[in-house]
């Protein structure tokens, strides 16, 4: 394929991308057993788009390859589970839950948001707890079914969170 036809694909398959980013936002409404399905069959079909298909045009028209400081893979930012997390005496995991849902919304905020917020609440009122620590909270109050959530939550710039309905 010459560059003329790459560029025309890439920019088709850019938009389809895209067209699969907002659908991500809409599965985000649905019920947790289909988001977690559809959510994970869209996220297989994104993986493949990029590291198979658009990989193919950028093997043979490297030109075309965005910049790498516009690429950013979904990549693991803590895998610390909660019965890992260890809270000093003065700490209860409901002092944690109540800083989480205090910061939460009942629209979809990215993790890493959510994280930082009850972070910085945690810093003000003096509380010693990781930013791991949290994250690993948010999947508790998630798969305890608390609060909604879309994505892999250890993924936390690639997931969201929300406060239910």
């Amino acid at each position: 394929m010459n560059r003329e036809q790459a560029a025309e694909i890439q920019r088709h398959l850019l938009d389809a991308d895209s067209a699969m980013d907002r659908a991500r936002r809409a599965i985000a409404g649905l019920g947790k057993e289909d988001r977690v399905r559809f959510d994970d069959l869209l996220a297989e079909v994104k993986a493949d788009l990029q590291s198979e298909v658009l990989a193919s045009i950028y093997d043979q028209h490297p030109d075309l390859k965005p910049p790498a400081e516009w690429r950013e893979e979904p990549c693991i930012t803590s895998e610390l589970r909660w019965d890992q997390v260890h809270l000093p005496s003065s700490i209860s995991e409901a002092d944690i839950d109540a800083i989480l849902l205090s910061v939460m919304k009942p629209r979809w905020r990215k993790v890493a948001m959510v994280v930082v917020t009850a972070l910085g609440r945690c810093r003000e009122l003096g509380l010693q707890v990781s930013d791991e620590a949290l994250a690993a909270r948010l999947q508790v109050l998630a798969e305890s079914g608390r609060i909604e959530d879309v994505g892999d939550l250890r993924k936390w710039r690639f997931s969201e969170v929300r406060l239910k309905d």
